[in-house]
This record gives structure tokens, C-alpha cells and sequence, in this order.
């Protein structure tokens, strides 16, 4: 997975077969070549960092609330809001500043120019098949964004069916999920302005290519097609078009509709609502069929309830399989059988086949019993289950009957991720996209009788990283428990406590940090750095103990985790504090701004992301009510007390001396909103003492995930390795 990985960014795992998720090009996409270092010799004096420059004086404010007994002081508030003309004023000035100051950093046009070579090259995702007919995103070395492209099978010439560089004259509008028809002659598809999540959905005639007129649908953030098998419409998740309904609110407003083609949006029959709580979210599929029409109501990322429709039948409303159980259900129709992949009385997972003439629990047979992998993740291709298992942060494959019975493994390169697994029920090829630390990504083919796998694209130029190497060790946490960590370097590591080391960690929302590839990454490995991924709690690789037991009242377990790591590299003699930077971004964010507020001593440089930082508001404000379940809320008054205990705004101290910040921010985030970035940077410039930089920098026409031209990513990410770099001592 790319960095910065979004708040309860779901692992969509579609209930019927054949859906796929637009790419989002980013830095973790992009080619890269390995040059030489330019690392200090121990004892080598190093480089001077810059230090930080006079901000501008930001007003306090008496703010304090008193909740559940305890005063909450907040003298930033008045910078939630962005529409104020002086808060205009205040972020002009901060970002001005910001991007002055990295500009004046050494070594930016280096570093400009290796980062052009390697994010301008070739890149390929995993094909979508419609009967003969295949659809996927590739990235040419001259376009500033992924193009979707369709191919007439595996050796067809290439067409063009939507070019996001042509939807806009300035680049703002991006293409997001997309999603074709059955027999591969229409595509559903979503754009956003400036890359945020609020979306509208077009269909376009594959073959003509052009959008079919009366089909656009506003309200689409959350709207990915599930087409019925004669193309006529699909089912999709719709918001309402009220602009007066809160942001925080419109999750709750969410409702399944029905689109026939050709027919006004506006008419479309709205199958069922949401329950009225912004922390759920409802999506419908149809089976490949089109019998079962299947709804699930999933409670943030740890409980899920389903229930199912017989559209031959038309019966008067759906049908219960499983609710208010504390457990996920992801379920896949296929032949007049559901297939359950649940996390119930299994932490790690396990898979059911359900009859739906027989839907009561008791009937439901186990037909993969959970085992000592997690299983993250099940398609059906070719009439076998695809599983994919993490082993300690790392992907295994399996291919097993429809019963459960072990066929075969299927082979991967090496100790890598594979991102995607994309298939048809009844066609026998099954595609994956395969990545690790020191592989770029690669599009692998197989057969469901076949245990080999063949290269179906590759990325070019390929790059030789032979000087690399990633490791896995594990440490003690605080508080004894054992978590494991990826350790990317050269070949060669000497622990004399110089290297400069870069932590990064998510921790949250079940998310898997496995093996991945990035430019950035590389280019870091390129002057000498050590990339070091932990997998904290919070997190999905380690099941769903290992998740619960990084949310709500345990958050403090998954900043232990990530504290606890750099502890270990620095015992280890790997880096010392003055060579320790840490990074994250979304819920990352919340994690090093809780890190460096919690132990300031212990880093150099801190790059936050798009972050969480004030978690006493934060379900008040953009999509924020959506992870009542993964943080909890300070409406209640137990959990108000473990958000305030290390709300990294609220632990902010005068006098403190803090590590250099750079805090990147996006002015259309639509999903964490920046008031957060806006409110920690000030009251870290009020209290720091250390001289160090902090620096807010705004990307323009970004949402959640930045923006999504090359060029943007290249200066991102120049700016972010010359912070890092001159902080840490490292000559360019």
C-alpha cells in the first residue's frame, strides 16, 4: 500500500464479484534507481539543519470547556474556521513561510531532479476482465496522471476509455473509483474535484467513448457500481443532495439506489436507507447472477451486519444473516451460495459457505477453519477460493475447491504484498498485483490449475536494488507484547548509532502495513537512510486482536508500540535521537503527533500528514463521526478520558523544546478536516523552545490524498527528503 493511507480507509471487499477501485497514483508507484550514498563517515561532522525561522504571533483565545468535570482549554478554536478571512490570512502567511524556507534548503534541485526520473516512469495495475475484454490504469513516463485504458484480451492493442489528463484544463479534476458493466460496454465511473472524496458518477459508453447524457450523479463519494448482469443499471450508495445536512452527518444520510441507464438520477428508487448514525456505512451488491442483492451495515472497522434479497423471487423485503454480533462479515455470492469470511469466535479468520435457503447460524458450514496465518482476504476466480494470508506482514497465497480442500500455493516472486487480486468467477485467470521494499510493482498471472505465475506487465525501466536488503525484526513493547518490524537498508548496516533512520507506522482502522514500494522510500535508501516500518497495534496484520487492540481505550497501546520501536533502534545501536525522524500520515498523523508530545527527546524531525490531532473535536468535523467506533468520543465520559489523556493538541506544553515539525497539509481535504494541522502547528510554535522548524505547508487543489499529478508528488516529496535530510545532518 501507497503512504498515506486515509482515516478508515475500507479494505472494500465487494460482495459480488468484479467491482474495482480506481488507482490513486502516488509516490508509492513510481520507478526509482539505486545511487550512491551521501551519508556522513561516523564521526564525520555532519551537515548544519536549518533552524527555525520567526513565525508569525497567532493569537490565543480564553476558550475552555468543561466536560464531564474537566476543564478543556482550546485558545486555537477560532482556527477551525476556514472561511474566516483571518484564518485566509494566517494560512496564506504560514504556508508562504513554509515554502520558503524548503526552498532555500541544499540539495532541493537534486532532489527534484532524481525524484522526476523516478515518479515520470512506466506503471501498470491489475486488469479487470469483462468476458474478453480487459480493463486497467497505466501511468506513461509523459502524463501527469493514470490513464484507464481497455484492451481486447491479453495481447490486444491498447484504447484509451478515460484520460484524466484531458477532464480539466488546470489538472484539478481526478478520476477515482470506475467500474465496467458485465459484458465491458459501459463503465461507471466517479471524478472529484481536487482529488477530495466528495464525487460525482458518469456513465460512459465503452465503445463510442463518450458519457451517456441524462447519467450523472451527484452525491457519489461513497458510490461504487454493482451492475446487474444485462448492463441495464446498477445499485450504488448515493447521499443526498441537501446542502444544508452537516458533513458529519451525510454517512448517516447514505442510501442504496437503483440507476437504470439512460433514466434521470433523480427518479432513482431508493432500495434502502442508513440508519440515521454517521458511524455506519451501507453498500448493496448483486451477485454475478443477478439473483441476490446482498446489504451490509458495517459499525467502523469491527463489526459488521448483512442482509440479503432474492431478486427471482421478489420478496417483499431482505432477509436477515447475521446482525448485532461483534465480529466482520464479508460475503460473496456465487452458484446459490454465500461464502462468509468472518472474524466470529476466529480473530485471525475463517470462512463459511452458507446455504440461503438456510440462513440461520447454526446451519452454516465452516469450510476454512481459522488457521496460524490471518486471512486478509478471499476471491472467487476460476470456481476456486483465492485466499491470501499474511504470515508475519507477508502475503501467501492459497487455492482451495469450493468444499475448502488446499489445492495448491500459488508461487510469488518473493517476501512481498499483493495489493490486488483481481478475477472472474467462471474464467480461469486470476491476476495480482505483487510488490516489497526492494521490487517495484509487477502484474502477475496464474491459473487457478497452476501452482506457477507469470509476469502479465511490468513497469520500465526496472531497477536494480541488488545493495538492498529488508529484514524483520520483532521487540517488547511496553508493556511486554512482541510486534514485529520491517528494517530497509543497504546490505551492509553498521550499528554505530549514525545511520539516519526513518519510522514510519499507521497503527488503526485495520489496516496492514505489509511490504510496498516507494520513490521516496528509495530515495531516501539512495543517501544512506534506514526505512523502518513497525506493525503496530491498531492494525490488521495480526488479526482482529491485534486490531481491538489498538482502538478506542487502547489507543495508548498502538503510540507504546511505535515509542517502543524507536527505543529499539536506538538500544540497538541502529541511530541515536539526533538521527531519528518519524512520518505519518491520516490516522499516522494522530500517531507521531502523539509520539512527539509524548516524548519530544526521542526524535529529530517529525513529518505529519494530513492528521488527527485535536480528539476532543474531531467527530465534529469533516468525516470525523464515521470513526466513532475505531476512537470513541468525548460525548462519553470514559472514553473522554483516554482521548484527552493524548490528544497531541491538548498535550502541547509551554516551554517544551519539540523536534522540527513539518506539517503537510491539503486545502480540499473533505475527509480529516485541516483544521487539525492548523491548530497543533500554532500551539507548537507558542510552545516550542527547542529553535527547531515548524512549518505548515498547504498543498493546492489536494484533498485527503494530496493530489494526484506527478508533479505535485515530485515537490511533495523534494520538500519532504531536504526537511528530513538537512535535519538529520546529511549532506547533499
Amino acid at each position: 500500500m501507497g503512504l498515506g493511507c486515509g482515516v478508515g480507509l475500507r479494505a472494500i471487499r465487494t460482495i459480488s464479484s468484479g467491482s474495482a477501485l480506481g488507482l490513486i497514483l502516488g509516490l508509492g508507484l513510481s520507478a526509482c534507481s539505486l545511487g550512491g550514498g551521501n551519508t556522513p563517515a561516523p564521526g564525520a561532522p555532519s551537515a548544519a539543519p536549518v533552524s527555525g525561522s520567526q513565525w508569525p504571533q497567532t493569537r490565543r483565545e480564553d476558550v475552555v470547556d468543561v466536560l464531564h468535570g474537566t476543564p478543556v482549554t482550546d485558545p486555537y478554536r477560532w482556527l477551525e474556521r476556514a472561511d474566516d478571512p483571518a484564518v485566509q490570512t494566517w494560512m496564506r502567511t504560514e504556508d508562504d513561510l513554509a515554502r520558503r524556507n524548503l526552498g532555500s534548503l541544499p540539495g532541493g534541485e537534486v532532489l527534484r531532479r532524481r525524484l522526476h526520473q523516478l515518479i515520470y516512469a512506466d506503471s501498470i495495475g491489475a486488469p479487470v476482465r469483462r468476458r474478453n475484454r480487459l480493463f486497467y490504469t497505466r501511468s506513461q513516463p509523459d502524463t501527469e496522471k493514470a490513464v484507464l485504458y481497455r484492451r481486447e484480451g491479453d495481447k490486444g492493442a491498447e484504447t484509451v476509455v478515460i484520460d484524466p489528463n484531458t477532464l480539466s484544463s488546470d489538472g484539478s479534476v481526478s478520476l477515482r473509483d470506475w467500474s465496467p458493466s458485465r459484458d465491458g460496454r459501459l463503465l461507471a465511473y466517479t471524478v472529484s474535484k481536487n482529488n477530495a472524496d466528495a464525487a460525482t458518477l458518469y456513465v460512459r459508453d465503452v465503445d463510442a467513448g463518450r458519457d451517456l447524457g441524462p447519467d450523472v450523479i451527484p452525491g457519489a463519494k461513497y458510490a461504487l457500481a454493482s451492475w446487474t448482469p444485462d448492463g441495464r443499471g446498477f445499485y450504488y450508495t448515493g447521499l443526498p443532495p441537501d446542502p444544508g445536512i452537516p458533513a458529519a452527518e451525510l454517512p448517516g444520510r447514505a442510501e442504496i439506489r437503483f440507476h437504470v441507464v439512460g433514466r434521470d438520477p433523480g427518479s432513482d428508487p431508493v432500495i434502502h436507507r442508513a440508519l440515521g448514525d454517521p458511524t455506519t456505512f451501507v453498500q448493496a451488491a448483486v451477485s454475478r447472477d443477478g439473483r441476490w442483492l446482498l446489504y451490509t451495515v458495517s459499525h467502523g472497522e469491527s463489526r459488521t451486519d448483512v442482509w440479503f434479497k432474492d431478486l427471482k423471487a421478489e420478496p417483499a423485503g431482505f432477509r436477515l444473516l447475521t446482525s448485532g454480533k461483534d465480529a466482520i462479515y464479508y460475503v460473496q455470492a456465487w452458484k446459490d451460495r454465500f461464502y462468509v469470511e468472518t472474524s466470529e469466535g476466529a480473530p485471525r479468520y475463517r470462512l463459511f459457505r452458507v446455504d440461503p435457503a438456510q440462513p440461520d447460524r447454526p446451519a452454516w458450514e465452516e469450510i476454512v477453519p481459522e488457521g496460524e496465518a490471518t486471512l486478509s482476504k478471499t476471491r472467487i476466480v476460476g470456481g476456486r477460493l483465492i485466499l491470501v494470508y499474511l504470515r508475519n506482514a507477508v502475503n501467501e497465497i492459497e487455492v482451495r475447491d469450493l468444499d475448502g480442500k488446499q489445492a495448491r500455493t500459488l508461487k510469488l516472486p518473493g517476501l512481498g504484498a499483493v495489493s490486488e487480486v483481481t478475477g472472474e468467477p467462471d474464467e480461469e485467470q486470476v491476476y495480482l498485483d505483487f510488490e516489497s521494499f526492494t521490487e517495484r510493482s509487477q502484474i502477475l498471472v496464474a491459473t487457478v490449475e497452476s501452482e506457477a505465475t507469470e509476469v502479465w506487465a511490468t513497469t520500465r525501466p526496472r531497477v536494480d536494488l541488488s545493495g538492498m536488503v529488508s529484514e524483520q525484526v520483532w521487540y517488547a513493547s511496553k508493556d511486554g507484547t512482541r510486534v514485529s518490524m520491517f528494517l530497509v537498508h543497504r546490505r551492509q548496516l553498521r550499528r554505530n548509532r549514525d545511520n539516519p533512520v526513518l519510522l514510519y507506522g499507521y497503527g488503526g482502522f485495520n489496516v496492514s502495513l505489509t511490504p510496498w514500494f516507494s520513490s521516496m522510500t528509495v530515495s531516501w535508501l539512495e543517501h544512506g537512510g534506514v526505512f523502518a516500518v513497525p506493525n503496530l497495534r491498531g492494525g490488521g496484520e495480526y488479526g482482529e486482536e491485534w486490531h481491538r487492540a489498538g482502538m478506542l481505550a487502547n489507543k495508548q497501546n498502538v503510540f507504546d508500540d511505535f515509542i517502543s520501536a524507536a527505543e529499539y533502534l536506538i538500544n540497538g545501536k541502529v541511530t541515536r535521537p539526533e538521527r531519528l525522524a518519524i512520518w505519518g500520515a491520516s490516522n499516522g498523523g494522530l500517531l507521531v503527533g502523539a509520539a512527539m508530545t509524548q516524548r519530544p527527546d526521542l526524535f529529530r524531525a517529525v513529518i505529519c500528514e494530513v492528521p488527527l490531532l485535536d480528539m476532543v473535536r474531531y467527530h465534529r468535523f469533516g468525516s470525523g463521526a464515521t470513526w466513532v467506533e475505531e476512537y470513541g468520543s468525548a460525548d462519553d465520559p470514559e472514553l473522554f478520558k483516554a482521548l484527552y489523556a493524548y490528544s497531541p493538541y491538548h498535550r502541547v506544553t509551554q516551554g517544551t523544546a519539540y523536534p522540527a515539525l513539518l506539517m503537510m497539509s491539503a486545502d480540499s481535504d473533505d475527509r480529516v478536516d485541516p483544521m487539525h494541522a492548523r491548530k497543533f502547528v500554532a500551539a507548537v510554535q507558542w510552545a516550542n523552545t527547542s529553535g527547531r522548524p515548524v512549518w505548515l505547508r498547504i498543498e493546492k487543489n489536494a484533498g485527503h490524498g494530496g493530489a494526484d499529478a506527478r508533479k505535485a508528488a515530485v515537490e511533495h516529496g523534494a520538500d519532504t527528503l531536504a526537511f528530513l535530510l538537512n535535519q538529520l545532518g546529511v549532506h547533499l
